[in-house]
């Protein structure tokens, strides 16, 4: 049985599913959907065209499904998606997509925390963890497993590769391949992100591999289409490395730079 606070305003065609909690002062509007299990807090605001999932938590003052802060939009039906697990912070905002993709995505098992804001159209996977106040920008894509710190921001179009993570207070203008570190401005390779490797069970040999082929990419003096030659010609093609292969060679922003010549493969700095 769901536990609806007779102070929360929910419209009547929203679908809410079972064993929901809505407390006081929360807002659902019309073609919204709630997964069971969901809990959503005081104060905060589910807005038309959201579609969450089942034990989710949305804490006080979220806004999801807002419209996008996009000139180009006109008023076309677009959808959020929130996955089942998903804790959604204090004051994060979630805004609906555009024509472009038609939705804003967020994956399974997410940590989205106090102040962030997902813009339109952004697709981030499962196991996510977005920081304080991290801000993306329209069309940002961030795989899974993935790690923002708190203050970073992504413009646009920007891709964010899987079990990545990026330091704090980092300004993402580039694609950032998977496995992989980045900080410093401008943000560059900063060494394989090998504590969450470990963390999500990546055996001490598939590390090892990941290493192989960006000592090739970042640490050889080899251009990048150099550097992926080397890598399929003389690395065997495993799923991590046909992975990165595949980010590099589809990026249309560029990947990070590389590290400057003071700076080493592994700076546990970060």
């Amino acid at each position: 049985m769901s536990i609806i606070s007779s102070l929360a305003h929910i419209h009547p065609d929203a679908k809410i599913g079972d064993n929901v909690t809505i407390e006081p002062f929360a807002v659902v509007h019309a073609e919204v959907s709630i997964g069971e299990g969901t809990h959503v807090m005081s104060h905060s605001v589910i807005m038309k065209g959201s579609v969450i999932g089942k034990n989710c938590t949305i804490f006080p003052g979220a806004v999801i499904g807002a419209i996008p802060q996009d000139l180009k939009f006109v008023g076309e039906k677009t959808t959020v998606e929130i996955g089942d697990g998903t804790t959604i912070r204090e004051c994060v905002t979630v805004n609906r997509g555009t024509k472009d993709k038609w939705k804003t995505v967020v994956g399974k098992g997410c940590l989205i925390m106090a102040y962030a804001h997902i813009a339109h159209d952004c697709i981030i996977g499962d196991n996510v963890i977005l920081a304080n106040s991290v801000q993306l920008a329209g069309h940002v894509e961030v795989g899974n497993h993935a790690i923002i710190s708190g203050l970073s921001g992504a413009v646009q179009f920007t891709r964010i590769g899987a079990h990545t993570y990026i330091a704090g207070n980092t300004v993402i203008r580039k694609d950032v391949p998977p496995y992989v570190k980045a900080a410093r401005e401008p943000m560059s390779y900063a060494g394989i992100n090998s504590v969450g490797l470990r963390r999500t069970k990546f055996s001490a040999e598939k590390i090892e591999e990941i290493t192989d082929v960006y000592r090739i990419l970042f640490l050889e003096k080899n251009t990048t289409s150099s550097a992926l030659e080397k890598i399929e010609a003389s690395l065997p093609p495993t799923a991590e490395r046909n992975a990165i292969v595949a980010f590099i060679k589809s990026s249309k922003n560029g990947i990070i730079k590389r590290p400057s010549q003071n700076e080493s493969d592994e700076d546990n700095t970060f």
